[in-house]
């Protein structure tokens, strides 16, 4: 993982995590998509497929408008050295919002039955969470990396561990979290930790995080004698996360006299920044009342910028008091600013749907049942420095981080399915959702998300009124901190969490 490229983090802040964060994330658009399990690549004739396959536009012979707000809540549940805390963050969001411009008058002559065009906004992803863990251990500490960073450098200049290291390594020198070791000579010193782990440590990991990817798309698809249908899709993703982070280590026993008790890191990281992508999509009808869809998501090319400041407290009792000193004391800015480039996975979308009742008129269909199955391989995420960026120590380290990507994650499949029942006026549905693990499992990592949907719809007279809640439960792991040469343990995360979604439309 990336505490073999340790020696790189003292001017960057990047990690496998990050492009993980980027790729794994669940469905979200209409509350009819999401009633049904977010399985939306061979139904067609709904605003959603703009996100998923945009073949499925060319079911449109009208225009409509469609609204979707929304309200999500997040429970994390962790355990740490057999330790549970929770916390939980709840907010308002939203899914797919646009106009479709639906023809199917004027086309017929050529072959065509449809020609449509569509606008749409969605989030597809929402970063919003809180998490906070606690423990005690006797295993390692945080300021074990440091130690770890200068080995690895094999630098034995205190002058220049004080200030070469400005984002963690020099901060806890400064405070004395770690300080040298006795009986050394200038350019020759050992470092040691202040630390007592052999007499335990108490740990706490709080992170609040913000944000999320909002999409703006545009899609045109036709539709030809009403068997098959294509589409292409043209998406901005526009990306913004925060996060907040303070983790503690402090004495677990009373002794005043040991020159340790405790030292906290204050990390705070800002990214912002925007991609492109394509997606292309087909369905087929081989018979009236069954559809296949197959769908391919390019991988999309994201520009982002970093914001990264860091502070460190220790209180050092007797021996130096308590001392804190930020990243910003030793570079003169209040944040560092990095500038690259991050290239996420390509996605399939294999779908298939079974229409109760198929007629051209659709008001007069009676159901469906529906099904997806998506791949991607989550270690083939990557990172590039920024074509302004000239300096290849950056590119050698982007390099050595997409190695511990590949080597962290793996190949996974998620599947899809739902279905829907219609008396007159009014649908019932319902769904489930699964996504797998993208985990290698190299230091006990494993994660999935399950999810339960259902939802009601009304249309009449132009107007439709969809409501869903999809209920969401994963699992996840978080390290506080990762070693080369020593054990480390993570959290494991035990997530629930709702999203309450209305949508509302109007044909035009």
């Amino acid at each position: 993982m990336l505490s073999c490229f340790a020696a790189a983090l003292n001017s960057i802040a990047q990690e496998p995590a990050d492009a993980l964060r980027y790729s794994w994330y669940t469905s979200n658009g209409t509350a009819r998509q999401q009633s049904i399990g977010g399985a939306m690549g061979s139904l067609g004739g709904e605003i959603s497929s703009i996100f998923v396959n945009p073949a499925g536009l060319g079911f449109y012979k009208t225009r409509e408008v469609v609204l979707t707000p929304a309200y999500t809540l997040l429970n994390n549940k962790a355990t740490y050295f057999g330790r549970q805390e929770m916390d939980k963050k709840n907010g308002l969001s939203f899914g797919t919002n646009g106009i479709v411009f639906g023809d199917g008058t004027n086309t017929r002559k050529k072959g065509m039955t449809s020609n449509v065009l569509a606008l749409g906004v969605n989030q597809i992803a929402n970063f919003r969470s809180n998490l906070i863990y606690r423990g005690q251990t006797s295993q390692s500490s945080y300021s074990q990396k440091f130690l770890e960073e200068i080995q690895n450098n094999n630098d034995k200049d205190a002058n220049h561990v004080a200030d070469g290291y400005p984002y963690g390594t020099s901060l806890a020198f400064n405070t004395y979290w770690i300080d040298t070791i006795a009986g050394g000579t200038p350019n020759n010193y050992q470092f040691q930790t202040r630390s007592p782990i052999a007499t335990g440590l108490l740990q706490e990991n709080i992170i609040a995080s913000s944000g999320g990817i909002t999409e703006i798309a545009m899609a045109a698809a036709s539709g030809f004698g009403d068997k098959v249908f294509a589409g292409i899709t043209i998406g901005i993703p526009i990306l913004t996360y925060k996060r907040e982070g303070a983790f503690t280590e402090a004495d677990a026993t009373s002794n005043v006299n040991n020159k340790f008790d405790f030292a906290r890191v204050e990390e705070s990281l800002k990214t912002t920044g925007a991609g492109i992508n394509i997606r292309l999509g087909m369905i087929f009808k081989p018979a009236e009342y069954f559809r296949v869809g197959l769908a391919i998501h390019s991988p999309t090319y994201f520009s982002l910028t970093d914001k990264y400041s860091t502070t460190i407290t220790a209180a050092t009792e007797a021996y130096k008091g308590i001392l804190h000193q930020s990243s910003g004391d030793i570079t003169g800015s209040p944040t560092s600013d990095f500038k690259y480039a991050l290239t996420t996975p390509f996605r399939i979308i294999a779908s298939a749907s079974y229409v109760l009742r198929e007629i051209q008129d659709v008001r007069k269909q009676r159901g469906f049942l529906t099904a997806d199955i998506e791949f991607l391989s989550y270690r083939s995420s990557s990172f590039h420095a920024d074509p302004s960026d000239k300096d290849p120590s950056t590119k050698t380290y982007l390099k050595s981080l997409n190695q511990a990507i590949n080597n962290a994650y793996k190949p996974s499949f998620n599947f899809r399915a739902g279905g829907e029942l219609k008396f007159t006026y009014v649908m019932v549905r319902a769904g489930v959702a699964y996504y797998g693990n993208p985990y290698k499992n190299l230091a006990g990592e494993k994660g999935n998300r399950f999810q339960l949907t259902g939802g009601l719809g009304y249309r009449n007279k132009g107007i439709f009124i969809d409501v869903a809640y999809v209920h969401t439960m994963g699992k996840d792991i978080h390290f506080p901190y990762r070693l080369q040469n020593g054990p480390f343990t993570g959290a494991t995360i035990r997530s629930t969490g709702g999203n309450a979604v209305l949508t509302v439309g109007f044909k035009i």
